[in-house]
């Protein structure tokens, strides 16, 4: 006898926060709880069209205040979750690739060398995965009846991605996630999948 499984059918949509000055110059941006850009308001506001087409039964989002804020202005009203925070990156908090490169002499990669504990212990790829988990988990049960919103950041979104996807988490490295897009996720019949991916906000001017 085959046994039928029963899909969640609602979407689960990935908001990254719109644009911060750190975002902008490229500098990793974990703990530190900076505000948005005023373009990275209107970003987060310009969100609000495409996010009137969803039916959403859960709204999550990370307790710093550039994932906040954008909730705010693209007219969600989450509950915070601790565990959409970002990765910390320890002792390379504030500095760019390139400046990683070249203190540490060769092609670093975050999801593939990690970071060095600093002011904070900073997290591995696991780590960060492993709280992503629990908040797929959580998303899971709410998709039976309806879609679910999680704003977050650019890292730890990739990561959630692909836990959702059930791939491993480093494929997240491969899934480019830009300041203010929106990201679409659902089942296809039994298997997760990307709808859509990084769709930026239409703003009216650069």
């Amino acid at each position: 006898m085959t046994v039928m499984r029963t899909m969640p059918s609602g979407r689960l949509v990935l908001l990254r926060h719109g644009e911060t000055e750190w975002s902008r110059s490229g500098q990793h941006t974990g703990t530190t709880d900076i505000p948005l850009t005023p373009r990275g308001e209107q970003q987060a506001r310009a969100v609000a069209d495409a996010l009137a087409d969803f039916t959403f039964v859960l709204t999550l989002c990370s307790p710093l205040q550039r994932a906040r804020r954008t909730a705010e202005l693209a007219g969600l009203e989450p509950e915070v979750d601790e565990d959409l925070r970002e990765w910390d990156y320890g002792g390379y908090e504030g500095l760019t690739t390139a400046e990683i490169r070249d203190r540490l002499g060769y092609d670093w990669s975050v999801f593939r060398d990690g970071v060095v504990p600093g002011e904070t212990p900073g997290e591995t790829v696991e780590e960060v995965a492993g709280r992503a988990s629990r908040v797929v988990k959580r998303a899971l049960a709410a998709m039976a009846d309806g879609d679910v919103a999680l704003v977050g950041h650019g890292h730890c979104s990739r990561v959630l991605a692909t836990v959702f996807l059930q791939q491993e988490p480093r494929m997240g490295a491969k899934l480019l996630l830009d300041a203010g897009s929106l990201s679409v996720l659902e089942y296809e019949r039994e298997e997760p999948a990307i709808r859509s991916w990084n769709v930026p906000a239409a703003l009216d001017q650069p």
